[in-house]
């Protein structure tokens, strides 16, 4: 039974100050390092086991990936001005679909260093005073300014990351 609590019961503070932007973009960009460290050395069958039915290590860092294209088109939202960000799928049927377990590990993680990258290469373009704007996130029902959805975005990471800690790790 996972000590991890369930990604939709969250909650989250918003109300730190913009300029931790700098910290909240250095957690986003180490989480493919990250993922890299906790996955290291597990053997194939530990990487691919699903526990009770549900998604193994693996495919937990295969949902990262999946979910790149989202965070990318939700930055676009703020430079765009949406009035809503990009709606996500919240049954994951991509990450149920991808068959990340018959996957190379080790194309999954160079796939997701390399889509973080361009996530990271775009936020580091945008001007600084577009880390405040707001825009409605669809689930939450609230307002998320930029440096909100990356705050978001490396709480996801972490939520995942844990997860696959609790998968991989031999101390349980």
């Amino acid at each position: 039974m996972s000590q991890v609590s369930p990604w939709f019961e969250r909650r989250f503070d918003l109300s730190f100050p913009v300029a931790l932007r700098p910290n909240i973009l250095t957690r986003v960009r180490g989480t493919p390092a990250r993922l890299e460290e906790i996955l290291r050395g597990a053997s194939r069958e530990t990487l691919t086991l699903k526990p009770q039915g549900k998604w193994s290590a693996q495919e937990h860092a295969g949902h990262l990936l999946d979910l790149e294209p989202l965070w990318l088109a939700r930055v676009e939202d703020y430079v765009k001005g949406s009035d809503e960000l990009t709606v996500a799928d919240l049954q994951n049927r991509k990450t149920d679909e991808a068959n990340h377990n018959a996957r190379p590990l080790n194309k999954i993680l160079t796939e997701f260093r390399s889509a973080r990258e361009k996530l990271m290469r775009r936020a580091d373009r945008l001007d600084a005073e577009l880390f405040s704007r707001a825009i409605p996130h669809p689930r939450l029902k609230t307002p998320m300014r930029l440096v909100d959805h990356l705050y978001f975005v490396a709480e996801h990471d972490d939520h995942h990351l844990a997860r696959i800690w609790e998968l991989v790790s031999p101390a349980k």
